[in-house]
């Protein structure tokens, strides 16, 4: 036997309903959405004729604040001063629109026509307020966005009853509104004169308190001389820094000018006045002469002779002299030596240009050493000052914004007592008609749309009914609810056999000796069913590319679901494509093949598995030239025990050497619920076909066989008793 490797089997997910879907079970279940329908239309009928006819009429009624809209800018700090209690929340005025006071004044106006309008019974102004509405109207331009204006509604059996209650109220309205804004303007008057004066001693005391405050501190406003003072002190920093700046580059200066000089800063200053003395220039010539002579002549002679001695004693005198002059250039104090005396004066105008910057630099770094004295005493003096004006400012802070607020109080308490004063000479109000209320018209909903509404309502109700009897309904009705159960192909469908002509006779076997013998034999050679067979068939050769199935057990969830007439048309299609097929009536407790054929049954299965001779090669035992492919084994008789012949190991072998002997091996078993038989033929051959009927197997049913059939190698599944109509060429494959 040649087998494939089972396939774990789970049951597939239930998938989300498709709009195709919802749309047939609609029309399955379309006689609850008739009778919702009706039913609709019937109770709506009947509600139309009995209601009694309502009149409404409406008004519209400006409401606005006191004092707004009346061209002030300060119009909303006017209405705080004068009455908190002006600005009301759109609740609050309808709230007061429908209060008992204002309509028992009203229904006292119109007792007299109308007697069942009595202020005194609570019961009638209780039922009065039940038919007044008041509503806040929303901005044209901004959705949502409330208008000043209300709308008061009453509705009455009456057009001009509910006219003349509107008109009542308006007049109360208006009334009640030219009181009370009379009494709020003299309020809002009394409330000012009684303050004036107290706000006016409050001020004079602010004022008196700041003017103490600026003698005692000698200060106009100390905000502008802490701020004057502040960038002074700035300034001075900032001179300050310039000026350490200016005596570090002065002294860098000096000291590079002190390094050009030959000697130091006051000998230098001697041999500069020495140098610019003309007497004392000449008297160093001469001493320079000398000298040069008294070099010569000791080249000729020594110092003892006289000559010698001679040019010696001259140097002398002109030295004395030269000591003498340096003196009268210098002063009377100064005593310089011999070395020195020959020294100074030698200066050269460079050295005396380097002096002269020396001493100028000199006087401009003690300039700014002065200067900067000067600065750092008068920022520690500023500073000195500043340390007094954070309580100044404190204190000038609390005492300032005291008289601004008694001022701008003094001033809103004044405009506020004259726009009141204007208020009250004018007589305005804050409550205007927009709109005068109308005649009564009939607001009843008219019969067709009352009709319409109900044909809604009772579509909508039988909608929920059908679904619910859609969602309590198990059965399978189409193939792709069979399909959504199963997680293998839907290898095709096959016509119901109620859709073929009743005309039809097409003899086939032998003849036939039960009475459905030839409406079977007419169905099997129907074209739709043969067509259908033969997809089928080809769909089994697809999931059979590699040549592993050889033998498949045909069954059904149910008995009845048509599992016999399909593997006798598998069977028939196979043979008439030219492949040698055997098809094994395995259902040993109730057996049909024979009777749909018109073969004997004395010998078949059973008697093979109960008997362990040599398996013979079964013959063709059909008539019919165009099946010569086909062999037929029927169940035989003499089964007591199926389940034991059908568990035994002669079983397996009769698979195996049919397998061997055909091209395909066809097994038509028992139904798989309630018995064991399908699960012992499904684990000696090659895969499983389930046959499902629509409209019969519930999807509990499928599912629970194909729990039972485990890891056996379920391979497709076959709707069955589908419509004609449903059927299509492009029929699903296997793919």
């Amino acid at each position: 036997m040649v087998s494939s490797r089972p396939l774990p089997l789970t049951v597939a997910p239930e998938k989300e309903l498709g709009y195709g879907q919802i749309f047939t079970a609609i029309a399955r279940r379309k006689h609850w959405l008739v009778i919702g329908v009706l039913s609709g239309l019937a109770v709506a009928g009947a509600l139309s004729l009995r209601q009694t006819p309502v009149y409404s009429s409406s008004m519209q009624l400006l409401i606005e604040s006191i004092y707004q809209g009346k061209g002030q800018s300060n119009t909303k700090q006017t209405d705080e001063i004068t009455d908190s209690n002006v600005q009301v929340d759109s609740a609050t005025q309808i709230s007061f629109l429908q209060s008992s006071g204002l309509i028992k004044k009203a229904m006292q106006d119109l007792k007299g026509e109308y007697p069942e309008f009595d202020p005194e019974n609570a019961g009638s102004v209780a039922l009065f307020k039940t038919k007044l509405a008041v509503t806040q109207l929303s901005a044209a331009a901004k959705k949502g966005d409330p208008t000043k204006i209300f709308q008061i509604s009453y509705q009455s059996d009456n057009a001009v009853k509910s006219q003349k209650v509107l008109n009542a109220l308006q007049k109360v309205y208006l009334d009640y509104n030219r009181e009370q804004q009379e009494l709020r303007l003299t309020k809002g008057l009394g409330f000012i004169n009684q303050q004036l004066p107290e706000v006016g001693r409050k001020l004079q005391q602010s004022e008196s308190k700041l003017e103490n405050f600026r003698r005692s501190q000698d200060l106009i406003d100390p905000k502008l001389e802490a701020q004057r003072q502040s960038e002074m002190l700035s300034k001075t920093e900032q001179e300050i820094q310039t000026n350490a700046s200016q005596i570090r580059d002065l002294r860098s200066r000096q000291a590079s000018l002190q390094q050009q000089l030959p000697t130091g800063l006051d000998q230098t200053q001697v041999m500069a006045r020495l140098t610019q003395s003309s007497r004392y220039q000449s008297l160093l010539s001469e001493i320079q002469k000398t000298e040069l002579a008294l070099v010569q002549q000791r080249l000729r002679f020594k110092d003892e002779t006289p000559y010698i001695k001679q040019i010696l004693d001259q140097r002398q005198q002109q030295m004395s002299l030269l000591q003498v002059e340096s003196q009268r250039v210098l002063g009377g104090s100064a005593a310089i030596g011999e070395g020195a005396l020959l020294q100074a004066g030698q200066l050269t105008p460079q050295d005396i240009n380097s002096m002269t910057q020396l001493a100028d630099a000199g006087v401009a770094l003690q300039a700014a050493e002065a200067r900067y004295y000067g600065l750092t005493q008068g920022a520690a003096q500023l500073r000195e000052s500043m340390k007094r004006f954070p309580q100044v400012l404190a204190e000038y802070g609390r005492l300032e914004p005291e008289v601004e607020l008694n001022r701008d109080t003094l001033r809103q308490l004044l405009k506020a007592r004259q726009e009141l004063g204007m208020e009250i000479a004018r007589g305005s109000f804050d409550w205007q008609i927009v709109e005068e209320a109308q005649l009564g018209f009939k607001t009843n909903p008219p019969a067709t749309q009352s009709l319409l509404l109900g044909a809604i309502a009772g579509l909508f109700l039988g909608g929920i009914v059908a679904f619910a009897r859609e969602s309590a309904d198990d059965a399978v009705h189409t193939s792709d609810d069979l399909k959504r159960q199963l997680p293998v192909p839907l290898l095709g469908m096959v016509p119901t056999y109620s859709d073929m002509p009743k005309n039809m006779s097409v003899p086939f076997g032998r003849s036939a000796t039960a009475p459905s013998a030839p409406m079977m034999q007419q169905f099997v050679h129907w074209q739709p069913f043969r067509e259908s067979l033969d997809l089928v068939y080809q769909n089994l050769q697809l999931l059979n590319s590699d040549g592993g199935i050889k033998s498949v057990v045909v069954t059904s969830a149910l008995a009845g679901e048509g599992k016999s007439t399909f593997a006798l048309g598998l069977a028939i299609s196979a043979a008439r494509l030219h492949r040698r097929v055997l098809l094994i009536d395995g259902d040993l407790r109730s057996p049909s093949l024979h009777t749909m054929l018109g073969l004997p049954n004395q010998v078949g299965l059973a008697n093979l598995l109960a008997d362990d001779s040599p398996i013979p090669m079964i013959q063709n035992n059909t008539d019919e030239s165009e099946y010569g492919n086909l062999a037929v084994l029927t169940a035989g008789t003499g089964s007591i025990d199926p389940a034991k012949l059908l568990s035994s190991q002669r079983l397996r072998r009769l698979i195996s050497t049919f397998e061997k002997a055909y091209d395909l091996v066809i097994v038509d078993a028992p139904p798989m619920l309630g018995m064991v038989d399908t699960m012992l033929l499904s684990s000696r051959c090659s895969g499983v076909v389930m046959v499902g009927r629509i409209g019969k197997v519930t999807r509990s049913e499928i599912t629970q066989a194909a729990q039972n059939l485990g890891q056996l190698n379920l391979i497709g599944v076959v709707a069955n008793d589908v419509p004609a109509k449903v059927l299509s060429p492009a029929y699903e494959t296997a793919a």
